[in-house]
């Protein structure tokens, strides 16, 4: 195992101390924050509630975690085989990394550091790319595993995603998982409607009118498309999978890019847990997805992200397009998902510049990533960011 970075001993503390000093401290402080909202954020951009949310006490589960700046990265030279992951080494692979990141002796301590029996836990997929690429199966099924081990029983444990159907598409089912909840916030009934004999929506009770995400641009949609964004307007809201249903989140992106930038940590949690969403892509793409994660019911719920890199994409993304589909056979996990998606990041622009698809970095593609890092939810700075490799063969 090695290790980079500038300190092997970065910690909760030292993400303070660091913060007191730079922009991120000024997010993180009740006092000029404003003032530094209006320097972090990009010029002519349309408002949003962000300060909303900024205004929420942390705790102690608050992102970055409990271990900012801390990316663990384990790869395992046989872990896909014939376009298809393992399920014993991907086993291996996930309690290597939790065994690494925690420092605890056995994988019942290293998962209690996180999550206690009583809790009801939802693991925050991605099934957008179908069977194809989506969040794998070995990788589900392993944090499963090794929940129950730790005393989670199957009934308090969630997987869910903002559309139910595309679970149901990517295989996740109650046949597949019996005795496991599958949900989403936009339902379709048996015949594949989205609407009741009442015209509403399925998907208008599984959202909470409570809690939402405000930006001055409007979302006006079809007849078609409606059902997928669920209302229109300058409102997003929060699905009650988040802020009710479950108590802690453990965040299962895929290694994919979208165009030079990437859809991981960030992206799975800005865009996967609000409704009316197609209204924030083209002006509000990048603050979405480091805004949203700073509202309470996702960062202090968020308590790990594990990011399937098994099998990736570095071009087309965030859809699934055979051609370029790879084998990354890694995992990276870590509680801070900006660190972890920065190390996601550079991984494949790596594999980008290899395959000829582009020359050199954008440094606008890591402008979401140093916003979040301004806002607090973890650290972007590469140099700041400690990474221990594994290599299992």
């Amino acid at each position: 195992m090695t290790k980079t970075g500038k300190d092997n001993g970065f910690s909760r503390r030292r993400f303070f101390k660091l913060a007191a000093v730079g922009g991120l401290g000024t997010m993180l402080l009740p006092s000029g924050l404003k003032e530094t909202l209006a320097q972090a954020l990009p010029a002519q951009k349309p408002a949003t509630n962000i300060n909303d949310a900024l205004n929420y006490p942390r705790t102690e589960w608050s992102l970055p975690g409990k271990f900012p700046g801390k990316v663990i990265k384990v790869t395992h030279a046989r872990c896909v085989e014939d376009g298809k992951p393992l399920q014993e080494p991907v086993f291996q692979m996930l309690e290597k990394s939790m065994l690494s990141l925690t420092g605890a002796s056995n994988i019942n301590d290293a998962w209690r550091i996180f999550v206690k029996p009583g809790e009801t836990l939802g693991l925050k997929l991605n099934p957008i790319g179908g069977k194809l690429l989506s969040t794998s199966h070995e990788l589900v099924r392993s944090v499963i595993e090794q929940l129950m081990i730790a005393g989670i029983p199957k009934e308090n444990i969630v997987l869910w995603d903002r559309r139910e159907f595309q679970l149901h598409e990517a295989g996740f089912t109650p046949e597949a998982y019996p005795g496991i909840t599958i949900t989403g916030t936009e339902k379709k009934d048996a015949d594949g409607s989205f609407y009741g004999t009442d015209g509403r929506l399925y998907s208008e009770v599984m959202i909470d009118k409570d809690w939402y995400y405000w930006a001055d641009v409007e979302g006006d949609y079809d007849d078609y498309t409606l059902p997928y964004m669920v209302n229109k307007g300058k409102y997003s809201y929060f699905s009650k999978i988040c802020t009710q249903q479950v108590d802690k989140i453990i965040n299962m992106p895929i290694l994919k890019n979208a165009g030079s930038s990437i859809t991981l940590c960030l992206k799975n949690l800005g865009y996967g847990v609000i409704t009316n969403t197609g209204r924030l892509h083209k002006e509000l793409w990048g603050e979405t997805s480091a805004e949203v994660p700073c509202f309470q019911p996702v960062r202090d719920k968020v308590v790990l992200n594990i990011a399937d890199g098994l099998i990736g994409c570095f071009n087309g993304g965030p859809g699934a397009n055979p051609q370029f589909i790879c084998n990354y056979n890694t995992l990276l996990l870590g509680t801070d998902p900006v660190a972890v998606d920065r190390i996601g990041y550079d991984m494949i622009l790596a594999k980008r510049i290899a395959e000829g698809v582009q020359q050199e970095d954008v440094p606008r593609s890591r402008r979401f990533m140093e916003y979040a890092q301004e806002l607090g939810l973890g650290i972007a700075d590469r140099e700041a960011i400690i990474l221990h490799e594994i290599h299992l063969t």
